[in-house]
């Protein structure tokens, strides 16, 4: 990953575009799947399930985010543009450190494919298809959270209104709420195994990072500034989230 993840560095250095990053780091993640898959030596059912969910999640994700962030952005995505101003005249010292940052973190949240992975409980048990039900559940919310706010943002009046449609009424971040339950699965896919409760990383990184780094912060600070009252009055009545039905406004 640190060699990958030098390649796509010296791709943003022609480019100006970092977003590459995130494909990286999806990729990544789907390729530490099927490598650990490989060469540990738990249920071989397990593993070929573990690298096929990993494999359908990570092809996913890396390539909408290669479609929507690399070729068809008209710029560099919001949080880099950040970045590179906060870098100034060594940017690109500082955004290789950050893309070397990054293959770090395929290592950190690959955790839970490496315990499933070694996992000797024989044949698929019952935790094995509720992974599957929890991965399945995620996965399709994702992908409508994602439709439906393309959608949106397709039409004119996304410049100045607020997207409350479908999933979206019940959460402001609903696609970060199903990439956060998906790592769910990997859990359970673990227990059987003494260190089962090691894969809990997966889940609990997330949710940091969601909250707290790349996720939540920067998006709504984002929507506020360029949506104003109309994002103020959406937090006042919508979930963060977890989704929930919507208070009535107070306006």
């Amino acid at each position: 990953m640190a060699i990958i993840m030098s390649g796509l560095w010296l791709y943003q250095q022609r480019s100006n575009d970092a977003g590459i990053a995130d494909v990286g780091w999806s990729y990544g993640l789907a390729g530490a799947a099927i490598y650990y898959s490989i060469m540990e030596t738990g249920n071989t059912s397990r593993q070929i399930l573990l690298s096929l969910l990993v494999s359908i999640w990570g092809i996913r994700l890396g390539t909408y985010l290669l479609i929507d962030r690399v070729i068809k952005a008209k710029e560099e995505d919001g949080r880099y543009q950040n970045l590179r101003r906060h870098f100034g005249k060594n940017s690109g010292k500082s955004f290789f450190m950050f893309f070397q940052g990054q293959a770090f973190f395929v290592l950190i949240f690959s955790i839970p494919f490496f315990i499933a992975t070694t996992n000797p409980s024989p044949g698929l048990a019952m935790w094995d298809f509720l992974a599957i039900a929890i991965w399945f559940i995620s996965i399709i919310g994702e992908c409508i959270a994602d439709k439906q706010l393309a959608n949106f943002r397709s039409k004119e009046l996304s410049k100045s209104t607020v997207c409350k449609k479908g999933l979206w009424k019940y959460s402001r971040h609903p696609n970060y709420f199903f990439e956060w339950l998906h790592w769910w699965s990997y859990v359970a896919l673990s227990v059987g195994t003494s260190l089962w409760w090691v894969a809990l990383t997966g889940p609990i990184f997330m949710w940091y990072c969601l909250w707290k780094v790349t996720g939540i912060p920067y998006t709504e600070a984002q929507a506020l500034k360029s949506r104003g009252d109309a994002y103020r009055s959406y937090q006042k009545t919508t979930s963060p989230f977890f989704p929930w039905f919507p208070k009535e406004s107070t306006q």
